[in-house]
């Protein structure tokens, strides 16, 4: 039989999961785990970039991101749990791959230029402008063949596909070209309106949130602020509240009439919030579920992040002995003899 394809994707612990990580990755990592060996990981080096002097912050969201992933279905049996900073070879590979990567392939990546321009000078580090080498590393480390990522992320992938082109030419063909998938829906907005839900802006329904917390932030959401009265005709296109309707309400019929008759005037934000709302937390039923069984059993899911992580280590171990040896850069000493 032929070998699984292999994924590798990731998150960085920056806080707990929300709904734009399941429609834009989680969703596709569940289908996709039934059908190749996959590479989940948790990428603590990356939020040093930006969050370097909240390390209890850090420590916190390894555990939550491990609860959402168990809790959202992801299967240790099936996939490969893995914390980055525990397999030392990420930064290895990182340092070598640094050397043959040209400094304007990072100045020409749309993501970082974005994020860079969103942070104070204090934290434009070395080691956040370099994080698109170090996610570059992830992905070749384990070989994998596909990454699925946010809509946000596929300039990474392009960049690795172009430094494994340069490493295989430059040396030994090592590394697969990576293809990308995206998530069925690319990027939710935030409940604000925002192009994009984001934890540091606050404008996001976690996954690990109650009945309550999910129907306060969506009767808070934004809608249509031309819209000032019922009987005003309104935009679906670019609301909130329909986007989200379209991601998580399962009655299809329901979400066109709610459509057509908003477009008319025929009915409020209200009736249309409190209907997302249930199909929201009918959504997060499950989830909330299987979340407080592996939280009142923690050894768990240390045991399904640690076993994947010893995996990850001896897959990491392999290619870079193969690096090492195509660089000509494993043993010095070999031909003093």
């Amino acid at each position: 039989m032929e070998p699984k394809k292999r994924i590798l994707t990731g998150i960085r612990p920056t806080g707990a999961l929300h709904l734009g990580h399941y429609v834009g990755a989680l969703e596709t990592w569940l289908e996709f785990q039934e059908k190749y060996d996959c590479f989940f990981l948790i990428a603590d080096y990356q939020a040093l970039g930006d969050h370097f002097s909240e390390i209890d912050l850090i420590t916190d969201s390894v555990k939550q991101v491990t609860l959402d992933w168990l809790s959202v279905g992801l299967d240790p049996e099936k996939s490969t749990f893995i914390i980055q900073s525990y397999v030392p070879e990420h930064a290895e590979l990182t340092a070598l791959l640094s050397f043959i990567t040209p400094l304007g392939m990072l100045e020409r990546n749309p993501t970082l230029k974005g994020e860079l321009d969103q942070l104070s000078i204090e934290k434009r580090t070395v080691g956040f402008f370099n994080y698109p080498m170090s996610q570059v590393a992830d992905i070749l480390l384990p070989r994998a063949d596909l990454v699925p990522v946010g809509e946000d992320q596929a300039p990474h992938i392009e960049m690795t596909r172009e430094v494994a082109r340069k490493f295989n030419r430059m040396f030994m063909d090592i590394f697969p070209e990576p293809s990308t998938k995206i998530g069925r829906v690319p990027r939710l907005k935030g409940i604000d309106g925002q192009n994009k839900m984001s934890k540091s802006k606050g404008n996001v329904i976690e996954l690990r949130f109650t009945e309550e917390q999910v129907n306060k932030s969506v009767m808070s959401m934004y809608t249509d602020p031309t819209r000032l009265k019922i009987t005003d005709p309104g935009h679906v296109e670019g609301n909130p509240v329909f986007q989200y309707h379209d991601a998580f309400n399962t009655n299809k019929e329901q979400v066109e009439d709610f459509k057509e008759r908003y477009r008319k005037g025929k009915i409020g934000d209200v009736e249309v919030k409190k209907v997302l709302a249930k199909s929201i937390n009918d959504f997060l039923n499950p989830i909330r579920e299987k979340r407080s069984y592996f939280e009142s059993h923690p050894n768990i899911v240390e045991e399904a992040i640690m076993n994947g992580t010893n995996r990850a280590r001896d897959v990491a171990k392999e290619t870079m002995k193969m690096v090492r040896t195509a660089m000509k850069i494993d043993s010095y000493t070999s031909s003093w003899k």
